[in-house]
């Protein structure tokens, strides 16, 4: 290995080394999808991945690596803003554990831990307590570099229609495309989109809440919110880590409202994060798989003990527990708060109430989502209604496939992967946390790969019938067929 690295240290080393790897893993390797034409007398694309973030970026190399060259990685963000981890994640350092894998599908010089020891040493690594935030984003563009995939930025989906056999997707610079295969992994909110709620005097499409009310998932410029006096609805992670932010910019005061009487204490998806569960929840029956995560919905996740460390230490931090919000008003000035115990006034109020799985809102597939299979078309009426959040997710098939809620209406819906959050119920929590990572992409593009060998299983076969490359050349020693014993 002397010779690889001769003579360079640091990051360049560890890239050399990553790439000396992979070239021993033979990647990347040819193309063997055979090559088709569409109506408009233009290749055909395989596969087409939407978004570019963690999910994303290993879902398209991870395609390369199996031999499905010709595809297209778009994310609708600039360089740099590729998922949460510039944008909207507010948080210092990240929730998981420094040790665990995934965006390297399993190739040991591509793991975070073999990036940061080659820039701090193996002491660093034994003294990191977690990863920083931005870390990881400079983690996840450094192992994009060295696997040579080539992402188009600032590039969106626009829509998804049928067209024959084929996916018609126009992208947001007017192209208009053919496609097998899409890959929709685009984030958090890719299934629904910001949880906005329901208040009397409440209307989000408002002009006056434009820097006077915020939701926690869209981007904040927190300077102006300097000196000001902050309500926040929510006192799970993102609420206080937001919190902790608006403090952080030099707001006076940000207060936690919760309906709950204290903060939930532990995280049950804990006793799920171990290569058992991740590889057989999706292979589990529907009565397993509704009955583990409408408790896990149910139960909620506490936040991280740094985050609320984080925010007890600043001044003017504060909990409300058992005092919820009973409507939000905005005027010109500020925005009036009504909860069951007080009327309060705020200069900005921020709402950390998540995001809706709700597949009808997204608008790049509004072509199929009246006929997706939702969890609730599977489970009885009685069990739809008492978990309506559970009801709305999407029933996916074996490859994070969408289904149809009615057959044959819609055949080409199994052509769209859900690889976000909107899949859990379904697959576990193998398209979004870092955990399950290593076991989703292999699954999502295992699935993809049967598909298109199946599909073109006649032009496989034709080749190797086709085939013509002698092993052997004609020798002096060469036996001639009519003279070979047993030859008819």
């Amino acid at each position: 290995m002397a010779d690889i690295v001769e003579g360079v240290t640091g990051l360049e080393a560890a890239e050399r080394i990553a790439r000396h790897d992979l070239a021993r893993l033979n990647y990347p390797p040819a193309n063997w999808v055979p090559e088709r034409i569409g109506p408009d007398g233009k290749r055909v694309l395989d596969v087409l991945v939407a978004g570019a973030g963690m999910c994303g970026q290993t879902a398209g190399w991870n395609l390369i690596r199996e031999g499905i060259r010709n595809i297209r990685v778009i994310e609708r963000n600039p360089y740099r803003k590729e998922g949460p981890w510039n944008t909207t994640a507010r948080m210092p350092i990240l929730r998981s554990p420094k040790h665990l894998t995934g965006p390297d599908l399993g190739v040991p010089s591509l793991t975070f831990r073999a990036w940061y020891e080659a820039q701090h040493g193996t002491d660093g690594w034994e003294k990191l307590y977690k990863v920083l935030r931005l870390d990881w984003l400079d983690y996840l563009l450094w192992v994009r570099k060295v696997v040579d995939l080539p992402v188009e930025n600032g590039v969106a989906l626009v829509s998804t229609e049928p067209a024959g056999d084929l996916l018609k997707a126009t992208l947001s610079t007017g192209e208009v495309i053919h496609v097998r295969k899409l890959v929709l992994a685009n984030g958090r909110d890719g299934s629904g989109g910001f949880r906005w709620p329901s208040f009397p005097s409440f209307d989000p499409e408002n002009p006056k809440r434009i820097g006077k009310v915020f939701h926690t998932l869209e981007e904040i410029d927190f300077a102006p919110l300097a000196g000001k006096r902050i309500g926040v609805l929510g006192v799970l992670a993102t609420a206080i880590d937001n919190a902790a932010t608006a403090l952080d910019a030099g707001a006076r005061e940000a207060i936690c409202y919760a309906r709950r009487p204290h903060l939930p204490q532990v995280n049950k998806s804990k006793g799920l994060s171990f290569p058992g569960f991740q590889r057989g929840h999706g292979m589990l029956d529907d009565d397993w798989r509704w009955r583990i995560y409408t408790y896990l919905l149910a139960a909620g996740s506490p936040p991280p003990h740094e985050s609320v460390l984080r925010a007890q230490k600043l001044p003017g931090f504060s909990f409300h527990f058992s005092e919820p919000w009973l409507d939000v008003i905005v005027d010109d000035t500020g925005v009036t708060v009504k909860t069951t115990k007080a009327t309060e006034r705020f200069d900005a109020v921020l709402f950390g109430t998540g995001f809706d799985v709700d597949i009808a809102r997204r608008t790049e597939i509004a072509s199929f989502t009246a006929n997706v299979k939702l969890w609730g078309d599977a489970r009885s009426p009685e069990e739809t209604k008492a978990n309506p959040e559970a009801a709305q997710y999407p029933y996916l098939g074996p490859g994070f496939e969408l289904m149809e809620k009615e057959p044959g209406r819609t055949p080409l819906l199994g052509n769209i992967h859900l690889f976000n959050w909107g899949s859990i119920l379904s697959q576990g929590a193998l398209a979004g946390d870092i955990p399950g990572l290593h076991v989703g992409s292999p699954r999502l593009v295992q699935a993809i790969s049967h598909s298109l060998f199946k599909a073109d299983v006649a032009r496989h076969v034709e080749n190797m019938f086709n085939q013509e490359d002698p092993e052997l050349a004609p020798t002096d020693y060469f036996v001639p067929r009519e003279k070979r014993s047993g030859t008819l």
